[in-house]
């Protein structure tokens, strides 16, 4: 039934935890709060993923921000750390590898801006997809059910041969809307769990030679 696997890439593919990222840095919860706002939580942070701010501007804005709360040194530490958090998944790049051997098409459908989708296309996991779509290129954001529609029209894909997969339970659930599968993503285990019970197969292949073997192994010898 299933034929696409399509996946999110800020916390499902590389790691993204911005409220983690908050607590590891400052220690304190109501300054988290107010620091998420002004940055990951912003209306600049969403404007910057559709594409509709360049980095330089939407910095520009929040140190603006940061400054008239009295929390300046904080935003800028933000600004220039937060690119750390980007670590590869290493768990996901080999399920990927997996499903991809298994005859699946693979594309990624991410809120991301243009100056992080380049750094992402310049890791060895992204010749895993056969296409895609990241929300900086079409000006429009998860979970908008426009930005999937997108992605299927652009690919010529059947809305029911696919799942997607996102670390946001509002934007998996999105998907619904046109008829896309979708998994909210917490972790690789329970990931790999909900797959198996869509019928998607993510088991290794077996090579010719292995399953001859096998089968010689198991076969009654004779008397």
């Amino acid at each position: 039934m299933y034929k696409n696997i399509i996946v999110d890439l800020g916390g499902v593919v590389v790691d993204y935890a911005p409220r983690e990222f908050l607590v590891d840095h400052f220690l304190n919860e109501k300054l988290e709060n107010k620091l998420y706002d002004i940055t990951f939580g912003s209306n600049e942070w969403m404007m910057m993923d559709a594409g509709e701010l360049t980095r330089a501007e939407g910095n520009r804005i929040m140190r603006e921000k940061g400054l008239a709360l009295g929390c300046k040194y904080e935003v800028d530490t933000i600004l220039t750390d937060w690119f750390d958090m980007l670590r590869t998944r290493d768990d996901t790049v080999q399920l990927l590898k997996r499903l991809r051997k298994r005859g699946y098409s693979l594309f990624y459908l991410s809120n991301i801006p243009f100056d992080v989708l380049e750094i992402l296309q310049q890791r060895n996991f992204w010749r895993l997809f056969h296409g895609g779509i990241a929300s900086c290129e079409v000006k429009l954001n998860k979970p908008d059910p426009r930005i999937f529609m997108a992605l299927l029209q652009k690919y010529n894909l059947v809305a029911e041969e696919c799942i997607f997969i996102d670390d946001n339970k509002t934007n998996a659930a999105a998907s619904y809307e046109v008829n896309i599968t979708g998994i909210h993503f917490r972790n690789i285990r329970l990931l790999a769990r909900a797959l198996v019970g869509y019928g998607v197969h993510i088991e290794k292949k077996q090579t010719a030679d292995a399953e001859n073997a096998a089968a010689k192994s198991t076969a009654p010898k004779a008397e």
